[in-house]
């Protein structure tokens, strides 16, 4: 069978931190590319009818990390998907090998000031307390980190300055290397 059958077959994951468009960058890919979308967190808000941040006032990070890897754990079972993680699924090294072993991994940065402006109007973000200057150190802290999980990434893409559509063509060019 050629790679291309391979890849076609595959998921293709996009992770990184909170805030470097794993969503949005994953609708516009799954349309580019035909497939079907799923945002583990997403999937998981809708099963437990419950925010995240909800989640991890109610029950506790453990408890939303167990109902994060059953997701990755079902997804990674599963073929041709675009998948977004959330910013610290892949922290778990059974979750990253799980969806590395499903397909192509694809790791979306971004610098940290711009995280914090990201992440500032997007509402709560559980594992950000704090405001102001304490927000961005938490960030920078977090990144270096994930920073060894996220390098474990088959490529990377940094979103700090492209448009959505130059992101989208770029990982299209790497994709379609395995042609």
């Amino acid at each position: 069978m050629r790679r291309t059958a391979i890849l076609m077959k595959n998921n293709v994951i996009l992770t990184g931190f909170m805030g470097t468009g794993k969503t949005s960058l994953g609708k516009l890919l799954a349309t580019r590319l035909g497939r079907p979308f799923i945002d583990i967190d997403k999937k998981i808000e809708d099963e437990n009818r419950m925010s995240i941040p909800k989640i991890f006032e109610q029950y506790g990070e453990e408890h939303f990390r167990a109902l994060e890897k059953a997701a990755v754990k079902e997804l990674s079972e599963r073929r041709g998907l675009i998948i977004a993680t959330g910013g610290g699924t892949i922290k778990d090294e059974e979750n990253l090998n799980l969806l590395k072993n499903s397909g192509v991994m694809i790791c979306l940065t971004t610098e940290p000031e711009e995280i914090f402006n990201r992440t500032a109007r997007r509402g709560e973000r559980p594992v950000l307390d704090g405001g102001g200057n304490e927000r961005l150190e938490t960030i920078k802290k977090l990144l270096a980190e994930r920073k060894k999980f996220y390098d474990r990434a088959d490529y990377q893409v940094d979103t700090t300055n492209w448009s959505p559509i130059q992101i989208i063509d770029d990982i299209c060019r790497y994709l379609r290397q395995f042609r």
